[in-house]
């Protein structure tokens, strides 16, 4: 296992960063590799973001020296997605075969984690807890849907509510899924700004040779990442989080901070950005 530590980044300092230094605090281009976990933790409301890609053996998460605590889940919650095959991952003595596309929710306590599955890929985000809520395997029909868009704003999806207040309690975090619908290829726009929390985009379902243009910053001052497939990007609460692609995709969003109603946001008017 590997533990990457990503500092906080002021919007001032942002205006001033190359692509390439936008690219080394923002973006996270090697989340899987075969055989191995690899973990970021970003001090953006403390969230841990990682990949495992178990081969022939079992990979255990359990120890991060970044959260000073024995055992990771000691006071953290964690969602954990299926993005890729099938496989199965255990939590509290309990083991959970998972699907692509369906989402693990386990509460704070709950031990080491442990994910097995030749070719299977899960991607997790944690965040701090401060009590224990219970695990929780959801599968996508169990997931509460909004529908959003059109297909004249090429911005036709819908949003798939796992780790959400209207289908698991949980301490802080929030995780879901976007998936675009045939030929559309914006999501999140118009964009907005959540002060109170940070939040995580990780791509899915980008095809080969394709790629997703991320935007970022403030309202008046943005930016831009190109992203690959199975890459994620780290959204600040000062940041607009949108993106437009070369073809279709999907999206899985995970948020942690203040607050969890997705109705306290700051909408931005299309033509104030700049």
């Amino acid at each position: 296992m590997t533990t990457q530590t990503r500092h906080p980044v002021h919007p001032d300092f942002a205006r001033t960063m190359t692509s390439a230094q936008l690219r080394e605090h923002f973006l996270i281009e090697d989340l899987f590799r075969r055989g191995e976990a690899r973990l970021v933790y970003s001090h953006h409301d403390r969230m841990i973001v990682g990949g495992v890609a178990p081969v022939g053996a079992t990979v255990e998460i359990s120890h991060v020296p970044q959260t000073g605590t024995e055992s990771l889940l000691d006071r953290r919650e964690v969602g954990i997605a299926c993005v890729q095959g099938a496989g199965e991952v255990r939590a509290a003595g309990q083991a959970h075969a998972m699907a692509d596309g369906d989402m693990l929710y386990v509460g704070m306590g709950a031990g080491p984690l442990s994910f097995s599955g030749e070719g299977a890929r899960f991607y997790l985000v944690s965040a701090p807890a401060h009590r224990a809520c219970p695990t929780r395997h959801i599968r996508i029909e169990d997931a509460a849907q909004v529908a959003l868009g059109s297909t004249e704003s090429s911005n036709e999806r819908v949003i798939y509510q796992f780790i959400h207040p209207a289908v698991v309690e949980t301490c802080q975090l929030v995780m879901g899924m976007t998936r675009l619908g045939k030929g559309s290829v914006w999501n999140t726009m118009p964009a907005h700004l959540h002060d109170r929390r940070s939040e995580v985009y990780f791509y899915r379902d980008l095809a080969e040779g394709h790629r997703v243009f991320h935007f970022m910053g403030e309202p008046q001052e943005t930016r831009h990442l190109v992203v690959a497939n199975h890459q994620a990007v780290i959204a600040p609460s000062w940041s607009i989080h949108a993106g437009a692609g070369t073809a279709s995709y999907s999206f899985i969003w995970a948020m942690a901070g203040d607050n969890i109603d997705y109705k306290d946001v700051e909408m931005v008017e299309i033509g104030e950005m700049k």
